[in-house]
């Protein structure tokens, strides 16, 4: 079986079910996405992982196993999600120390958590996304897009660009507060929050 590459397109608040968001995975040679629903709590893992100014006073859980690995010599060479099972996504680790190659069983959350603080490569095989893939629809005016285009779970386009969006309620607030909000955003360790301010400060 075929390996396909993936990289995170984003992560959006799930319509269906309260306080899960959904992680949007893409191919990278190819326009398919697949979604996960996952925890907040990895959801924010994962968010401050993508937000690279932004930093927790206090290491979060996937930090600490990556202090841990580092402290021992283990790296996470690349994240496997290898099977779906009644809409639930199975993954492995590929640990490597001493040049001895490991296989470990983890949640696909955490696994792309840990594989974003690796910078190790996200995988799934062919057949998963033949499965679980969609097409979001980039142009709806297109009638030859529509065949092709599938709403899963009511997620649509305009809920992995939300974040963006949101943005413009600080439009009236000025530098200083935004800088003060966003002190107090990563003291409550609010991450999702202070990435929206950040970006908000680095567009002014």
């Amino acid at each position: 079986m075929s390996l396909v590459r993936l990289n995170i397109k984003g992560i959006s608040y799930s319509q269906t079910q309260n306080g899960a968001y959904a992680l949007i995975l893409n191919e990278v040679d190819g326009d398919r996405k697949l979604p996960i629903v996952i925890g907040a709590f990895e959801a924010q893992s994962i968010a401050i992982a993508l937000e690279k100014e932004i930093r927790p006073p206090r290491p979060l859980t996937h930090d600490l196993f990556k202090n841990f690995a580092d402290r021992f010599d283990i790296v996470v060479k690349q994240v496997i999600i290898h099977k779906l099972v009644d809409g639930v996504f199975y993954s492995s680790l590929i640990c490597e120390r001493d040049k001895i190659e490991e296989i470990i069983d983890a949640r696909t959350s955490d696994a792309i958590a840990l594989a974003l603080r690796f910078q190790a490569p996200i995988f799934t095989y062919k057949n998963i996304l033949d499965k679980a893939g969609i097409y979001l629809k980039v142009n709806p005016k297109k009638d030859d897009e529509e065949e092709d285009s599938i709403l899963v779970d009511d997620l649509i386009v305009e809920e992995i660009e939300a974040a963006t969006s949101e943005q413009e309620g600080y439009k009236n607030t000025s530098l200083e507060e935004l800088n003060k909000l966003l002190d107090e955003a990563v003291n409550n360790e609010d991450y999702e929050t202070a990435a929206k301010l950040r970006d908000e400060i680095s567009k002014r």
